[in-house]
């Protein structure tokens, strides 16, 4: 069992980490406990999941969806972070003129799951900062230089990577500090796992759906085997998940406006979030091309995931591939892919 050691004193230990990147990680981290508090406390801190306006893509913005940014934020001040930016703002925001990293957060992942006591996160990148804002961001996701999330439930974690692995802590409430759990993290290999909202199954490409129904098919189909699906819409809880017991998740482009490049976006959640899994042993895609070495022409520029088990996310690559005839064929025709 790994030594549980604080988060700060983890930091202090491994000089490797430069102490501008780990102060920066431990203010997100400060935040983190504040919220973890408030979310405890639900309707007690009042209207917390009530709706108070839109970003500017349209999607509905909740009262701590707000609140987490404008903590963060003021959070940061006395960081190296230079450039500030948040899923929730339309422009980068400058904190140090004299910072040279560049940090970018969705304050709140899963809002919409704050009413129903569902697991809900904050999701971080970090880049070295560049003198133009935008171009601090809008880069491949293999120039990070850590990435993690804040994950609210049952226990409040933190998954982080600075570049050599995945890391776990736990808030102790006792203490009031982060404290490593797990300094190893392996997304494990086996698992019969997908996560996907079903519901869009209509909207979706040929090769999504082909290998939906294979896996639906279960011991009678292609797999052999059969499969159990997951779909909690906070991708912070879906991560956690796959990290901790493995699978794959998926969330594609449809045909639906708005739909077409996915839904989730690189710079705040994807990106981050293919790092914590590469690093865990993982893989993230878009579906077919390796994520981290993609960029977005926007700040908040949309792209399909598909996360999990190395070998779960190249089988749907593979489905990409096949000829027209093949991926709408019914499952019993696609013996390429029996286990």
């Amino acid at each position: 069992m790994v030594k549980p050691v604080e988060l700060a004193q983890y930091l202090a230990d491994h000089p490797e980490i430069p102490k501008d990147l780990g102060d920066a990680v431990l203010a997100m981290t400060e935040v983190g406990k504040r919220l973890s508090h408030k979310i405890a406390r639900g309707a007690l801190e009042g209207a917390m999941g009530q709706e108070v306006g839109h970003n500017t893509d349209g999607d509905g913005q909740k009262a701590l969806d707000i609140i987490a940014d404008e903590m963060f934020f003021d959070a940061l001040r006395d960081t190296a972070v230079r450039w500030y930016a948040s899923e929730e703002r339309e422009d980068v925001v400058e904190i140090n003129p004299d910072g040279h990293l560049a940090l970018a957060t969705d304050p709140l992942d899963g809002s919409s799951n704050i009413d129903v006591n569902v697991s809900i996160g904050t999701i971080f990148s970090i880049f070295e900062a560049k003198d133009d804002p935008v171009a601090s961001f809008l880069r491949p996701g293999t120039e990070q230089i850590a990435a993690g999330y804040i994950i609210y439930g049952p226990q409040t974690g933190l998954m982080v990577t600075f570049g050599n692995g995945t890391l776990s802590f736990i808030l102790d409430p006792d203490r009031g500090e982060f404290v490593l759990v797990n300094d190893k993290v392996r997304v494990p290999e086996a698992s019969r796992e997908f996560a996907i909202n079903a519901s869009n199954y209509r909207h979706w490409t040929k090769p999504i759906r082909a290998y939906i129904d294979d896996c639906l098919a279960g011991e009678t189909g292609p797999r052999g085997k059969n499969f159990n699906m997951r779909w909690v819409a906070s991708l912070v809880a879906e991560t956690h998940r796959i990290i901790s017991r493995g699978g794959i998740f998926l969330y594609p482009s449809d045909a639906r406006k708005g739909y077409e490049h996915g839904r989730l976006r690189m710079v705040y959640e994807c990106a981050p979030i293919a790092m914590l899994v590469e690093q865990a042993g993982g893989l993230a895609t878009d579906g077919c091309d390796r994520l981290l070495e993609q960029t977005v022409k926007t700040l908040h520029g949309r792209t399909p995931l598909v996360f999990g088990t190395p070998e779960k996310v190249n089988r749907v690559a593979t489905y990409h591939d096949l000829p027209e005839n093949e991926t709408s064929a019914l499952f019993r025709e696609r013996g390429l892919f029996r286990d």
